[in-house]
C-alpha cells in the first residue's frame, strides 16, 4: 500500500506539478535579442501564485510611490521615486533630441511596464530575485542623472534634461490599460514600416501587440543595414550551426529556402538543407538587427550580402516611428493608441488594479 501511494505521488508530479511550473516560467523573448526593450521578458507569476503567498493576494501590495530596482551594474538594490526612475529610463532609452511627444509616449510606456513588473513579481523576479526590475538588457535600461552627465557632451544637461523632466512631469501617473489591466508594453527601436504581432515572435498572444504600420522611420540609423560576407564564410558559419547540412557554394541557391514570412514581411522559418529553423537562429547567426532580410549570393565575385530592414524584434512601439509621427504632429496619445491596440491612457490607481484581481 505505502508502494502504491508513492507511486500517485510520483505521478501526480509528473503530469500536475511539473508541467505547471514550465508554463509559469515560461519566456516571452527570443534567445539573444539585444538591447535593454528589444530583450523583454515578460514572464508573469498567475496571481494564484501571488494569493498562496499572501495568504490573501496581490491585493494587499501597497504603492507608495516608489519602486524596488536592481542595478546589474553593481549587484546593489535601491528604492527609487517611480517618477524620477522614468526620468532615468527616458533618457536612456531614447535620444533626447527626439520630439517631445516622442518622449512622453516613451515615459507612459516605461511608468506602465515598472507597474506592470512591480505587480507582478513583488517579490523579485526569478532572474533577479532581488527585485522585481533591473537595470540591465533584461528590462529597462536606467542612468542617474551623473551617469548620463559622463556620457554626453558639457551641455548635454542644461539642453536636454528639462526636455526629459517635462516630457516625465507632464504624463505624471499616466499608464496604459487593456481591458482594465495593464499592459505589458514593449518597445523597440525601429521596426522598418511595420511593428510584428506578438505571437509571431514569441508564440503568446497579446490583443494590444498587433502588427500595425509604422511609417516616417526612415531616418533611423538602422533603417537598413547591410552584412558582406564570402561565400566561403557564408557556407562555414551555416555548417558550424548545421554540421549534418549539405551546404556549398555552388549549391547554396537549393539548399536554403524562404519557409514562411510574418505578416510584416520578417522571416518567420526559414529552410537550411531542408531542416525549417526560426528565423531568428539565422539573425542570431549572423548577428543581424532583426529578422527582416533578405540573402543574396554573387557567384561571380563569391559575395554573400545580407540586406536588413530595422532594428529589434519589432513588437510594441518603434521608437523612431514615435519620433516621426511626432514630428508629423501626432500627440503622445496617438502615438500610444496606434501602436497599442485597443489600449487606454488614465493615472495608475491601486484600487483600479484591486478590482480586476477580485474579478478573476
Amino acid at each position: 500500500m505505502k508502494k502504491f501511494a508513492i507511486y500517485t505521488v510520483i505521478v501526480l508530479i509528473i503530469t500536475i506539478i511539473l508541467p505547471t511550473i514550465i508554463v509559469k516560467t515560461f519566456k516571452f523573448v527570443p534567445i539573444g535579442d539585444k538591447f535593454n526593450i528589444d530583450s523583454l521578458k515578460t514572464e508573469r507569476r498567475t496571481r494564484e501564485d501571488q494569493q498562496g503567498k499572501t495568504g490573501e493576494g496581490i491585493s494587499n501590495l501597497i504603492f507608495d510611490g516608489y519602486i524596488k530596482i536592481y542595478d546589474t551594474r553593481n549587484d546593489k538594490v535601491q528604492t527609487i521615486d517611480l517618477e524620477e526612475y522614468v526620468k532615468g529610463v527616458v533618457a536612456a532609452e531614447m535620444p533626447a533630441e527626439f520630439h517631445i511627444e516622442a518622449l512622453k509616449a516613451q515615459a507612459i510606456a516605461s511608468r506602465t511596464y515598472a507597474l506592470s513588473r512591480s505587480l507582478n513579481f513583488p517579490d523579485g523576479h526569478p532572474d533577479h530575485i532581488e527585485a522585481p526590475i533591473c537595470t540591465g538588457i533584461h528590462c529597462q535600461a536606467f542612468l542617474t542623472l551623473e551617469e548620463l552627465k559622463s556620457m554626453h557632451a558639457k551641455d548635454w544637461e542644461e539642453k536636454y534634461w528639462p526636455k526629459i523632466e517635462e516630457a516625465v512631469k507632464s504624463t505624471e501617473g499616466q499608464v496604459l490599460y487593456y481591458d482594465g489591466e495593464l499592459i505589458e508594453p514593449l518597445y523597440h527601436s525601429t521596426s522598418g514600416g511595420m511593428t510584428e504581432d506578438a505571437l509571431d515572435v514569441f508564440q503568446v498572444d497579446r490583443p494590444y501587440l498587433k502588427s500595425v504600420p509604422s511609417p516616417y522611420e526612415e531616418e533611423a540609423p538602422k533603417f537598413k543595414t547591410l552584412v558582406t560576407l564570402t561565400g566561403d564564410e557564408f557556407v562555414k558559419k551555416l555548417l558550424m550551426k548545421y554540421p549534418g547540412s549539405n551546404i556549398t557554394k555552388e549549391n547554396l541557391g537549393e539548399k536554403i529556402k524562404l519557409v514562411e514570412k510574418t505578416q510584416s514581411g520578417r522571416i518567420k522559418k526559414i529552410a537550411i538543407d531542408g531542416t525549417v529553423v526560426n528565423g531568428r537562429e539565422i539573425r542570431d547567426l549572423f548577428e543581424l538587427n532583426s529578422t527582416n532580410f533578405t540573402i543574396t549570393y554573387n557567384p561571380k565575385t563569391n559575395i554573400v550580402d545580407i540586406e536588413t530592414i530595422g532594428y529589434g524584434h519589432g513588437v510594441g512601439m518603434s521608437q523612431w516611428g514615435a519620433n516621426g509621427m511626432a514630428k508629423k504632429g501626432s500627440d503622445y496619445e496617438k502615438i500610444l493608441k496606434h501602436y497599442y491596440t485597443g489600449v487606454e491612457i488614465k493615472e495608475f490607481i491601486m484600487d483600479d488594479f484591486h478590482s480586476t484581481t477580485e474579478k478573476d
